[in-house]
C-alpha cells in the first residue's frame, strides 16, 4: 500500500483525477479525516472537503505509472 497527499482545487481537477485513476486496476481510496471514499467515484470525491489536501491510499505495490500521471495533484 502507498499513501500520498493530493490537492484538488477545481471541479475539472476532480473530473480529470477520476478519469486517470479509473484507468488503473488498483483499489484506490481517498481519506479526509474519518471519511473514506472510492477514488474512482466522481460523487465520492465531490463529497470531500477540498479546502485542504486529502490522503490517497493505493492498494498496490508497483504503481509508478499511476504516480507519474497524478503528479500534478500530489502535494508535499
Amino acid at each position: 500500500m502507498k499513501s500520498v497527499k493530493i490537492q484538488l482545487n477545481l471541479m475539472t481537477d476532480g473530473q480529470k483525477f477520476v478519469h486517470i485513476v479509473g484507468a488503473y486496476p488498483y483499489d484506490i481510496d481517498l481519506r479526509s479525516g474519518r471519511h473514506v471514499v472510492d477514488a474512482k467515484s466522481i460523487l465520492g470525491i465531490f463529497s470531500l472537503d477540498w479546502s485542504k489536501p486529502v490522503t490517497m491510499e493505493i492498494y498496490a505495490d508497483a504503481c509508478d505509472d499511476l504516480m507519474s500521471e497524478i503528479a500534478p495533484f500530489v502535494v508535499g
